[in-house]
């Protein structure tokens, strides 16, 4: 019986150093750039052995988009009718950034896939991802309406955060060469910086608010 055990284990650890050296390389070169070779150095296995976990760099790519949606739309997921309308759209902003910040290699991914077009993606695109961003299109429409919120297109805010946020990713070379930092240290003044931005934006105002 601990046999079986052990070869999963290992199985189980091979395929993941295989899936996250292929996010940096697919992040790195995009899917057409990369190479089953380059994933397999940097895995640290053979090409053979990484042909036995995944039979082609098409299936490994595959199955790292697979997951990354629901990890994409989980802080848009989080803003609520309850809270009130500029601090959950700042949340929503905050969470984003921090996704930046935690995991650009998977932001630099998906927008290497949508550059291409899309297409292992696109059914969630127009699936899961329009019906949640509709679904908070509304919402943020009712707090316009209800004199909460300013008057903004609600896509075209969504658009921009996802915008503004994400370029700390996928950009961040370019970024860190300008400012002439390093690390994390964009982050803090990007926060205050997109803050006071968007709650300038988005804070009704008193004399035209119902």
């Amino acid at each position: 019986m601990s046999a079986p055990r052990a070869r999963t284990r290992i199985q189980a650890k091979n395929s993941q150093a295989i899936l996250d050296a292929a996010l940096d390389i697919f992040s790195q070169y995009g899917f057409r750039g990369a190479t089953l070779d380059q994933i397999a150095e940097r895995a640290g296995l053979s090409k053979p052995n990484l042909l036995y976990y995944f039979p082609s760099k098409e299936a490994i790519y595959v199955a790292l988009l697979a997951g990354l949606m629901d990890t994409w739309l989980a802080p848009l997921r989080a803003l609520h009718h309850d809270g009130d309308p500029v601090e959950e759209i700042l949340g929503y902003l905050r969470r984003k950034l921090e996704m930046s910040r935690l995991y650009p290699r998977e932001s630099r991914l998906f927008a290497n896939e949508i550059l291409q077009g899309a297409p292992q993606i696109l059914d969630q695109i127009e699936g899961d991802l329009k019906a949640l961003v509709d679904d908070k299109a509304a919402l943020i429409r009712l707090w316009i309406a209800e004199g909460r919120l300013a008057p903004v297109d609600p896509y075209h805010l969504v658009f921009s955060i996802w915008a503004t946020t994400q370029h700390y990713a996928d950009f961040d070379i370019q970024v860190h060469r300008v400012l002439g930092q390093e690390g994390d240290a964009p982050f803090a003044e990007a926060e205050r910086f997109l803050t006071h931005l968007y709650r300038s934006a988005l804070t009704p105002n008193p004399l035209t608010a119902r």
